[in-house]
């Protein structure tokens, strides 16, 4: 009976894991798998002072027990071992060398911002998180989607993201890269699918009542598919104009995805406008939609 009400807390674990869909450890690009391979390595490298520390906590307790059966030695008067120190600080120190240099690389090596290299000539799509929708805006293609994305397989994107609101953050977990929206500042992306399929996008930043329901597909099609794609949305009647938009960002939850034939020119610049300076500043390697990006100044938001 005993061993039986033991093995309950296992039990229950292994049922709430059961659960558990770990979409990280499933990457469909190579940035996910890239900080695929980031976790676990940061995971074994502090597995190698976890585990001993689990093991002696064990085995100090069974060898230093109060019983006649002990054969440890009574030592009251110890104080010092220059080894243990060794041990028990040096370990550590190497172990947060190494995963300082591994940040470091990684940081750099996933610069969000970086071209990903044979990804082919970039896809622009902008993005504006409302609330509580994701818009996607296709300056290219001149159409526009709300909470469903699409993309070529094999091919990056280069995502132009900012926020209409509060501070939000968009996420495809199966292609890496969260990062954070928001109002009066852009925030640039490059994602690639390697793997045709449907993946869930979400909002990783709680941004008030309609949260839950912020999430969209993101498709990883082949070329063909995404031209059809394409059209199928060109061949909507709706359109994204001043009085659309005005409409879209009212607060709305759990909204169905939704495909715009026609989307007002410079729309996403518009969006950005109320937030500049009015003070053109060249700042290098940003673009957006093809012209120099402007420096933001962010104003007062509801929070």
């Amino acid at each position: 009976m005993r061993g039986a009400l033991r093995g309950l807390p296992i039990l229950a674990g292994l049922l709430m894991l059961s659960g558990c869909d770990a979409v990280l450890f499933d990457p469909k690009g190579p940035i996910g798998e890239s900080e695929k391979s980031l976790i676990l390595t940061a995971t074994y490298l502090m597995l190698v002072v976890v585990v001993p520390v689990i093991f002696m906590t064990l085995w100090f307790a069974w060898r230093y027990r109060d019983t006649k059966q002990s054969k440890a030695t009574y030592t009251p008067n110890w104080a010092h071992s220059t080894k243990i120190e060794i041990v028990v600080w040096g370990i550590p120190c190497l172990i947060i060398l190494a995963l300082g240099i591994l940040t470091w690389k990684s940081t750099h090596e996933l610069d969000p911002r970086a071209e990903i290299q044979d990804g082919g000539e970039p896809i622009e799509v902008q993005v504006v998180s409302m609330d509580w929708k994701w818009l996607f805006i296709y300056p290219e293609q001149g159409i526009a989607t709300v909470n469903e994305l699409a993309m070529p397989v094999d091919r990056q994107v280069r995502f132009h993201i900012t926020s209409e609101t509060v501070m939000n953050s968009f996420f495809v977990p199966q292609l890496g890269s969260q990062i954070y929206a928001m109002a009066g500042m852009e925030n640039r992306l490059h994602l690639i699918g390697n793997e045709v399929g449907t993946y869930d996008g979400i909002s990783a930043s709680y941004s008030g009542a309609g949260f839950a329901d912020m999430h969209f597909k993101a498709h990883v099609m082949s070329e063909g598919d995404f031209d059809a794609w394409i059209e199928k949305a060109r061949g909507s009647s709706k359109v994204l104009d001043d009085a659309g938009y005005e409409a879209l960002k009212e607060p709305s939850e759990d909204v169905a995805p939704t495909f715009y034939g026609q989307v007002k020119p410079n729309l996403y610049e518009q969006i950005m406008a109320p937030y500049m300076d009015g003070m053109e500043l060249g700042m290098g390697d940003m673009k957006m939609g093809g012209r120099a990006a402007r420096r933001v100044r962010p104003r007062h938001v509801r929070p």
